[in-house]
């Protein structure tokens, strides 16, 4: 049950985040908070997929320049896939930073 909680808060942190990312980094839009949710699951589940076949040093977690731009990719597929989302490359490139940086504050244990 404490794994579901956990899951859970993550992906309405992840949701959250994806907002303010939205709001402050240019060629980055979604809108709503269910959509941003959809996208929190759908980076997700693409995330797994992508580290599953590659291994583990494509993960964002690796903090190298191939998890840099493999979290960049991965965000600019999902707006294919998230209705009323719309991300340029550079505002994956830069959404995939911010969101980078937040993960480097937010201890993964909360989220």
């Amino acid at each position: 049950m404490t794994r579901w909680v956990g899951a859970i808060i993550r992906f309405i942190v992840s949701a959250l985040v994806l907002l303010a990312v939205s709001f402050f980094v240019p060629g980055f839009r979604i809108i709503g908070f269910t959509n941003a949710l959809l996208a929190a699951i759908v980076i997700a589940i693409i995330g797994y997929v992508v580290e599953s076949v590659l291994g583990e040093g494509v993960s964002p977690q690796s903090r190298g320049l191939v998890g840099f731009v493999t979290a960049a990719v991965v965000i600019w597929i999902t707006q294919f896939i998230v209705p009323q989302m719309s991300v340029s490359l550079l505002g994956a490139l830069l959404a995939a930073l911010v969101i980078g940086i937040v993960d480097a504050f937010v201890p993964t244990e909360i989220r």
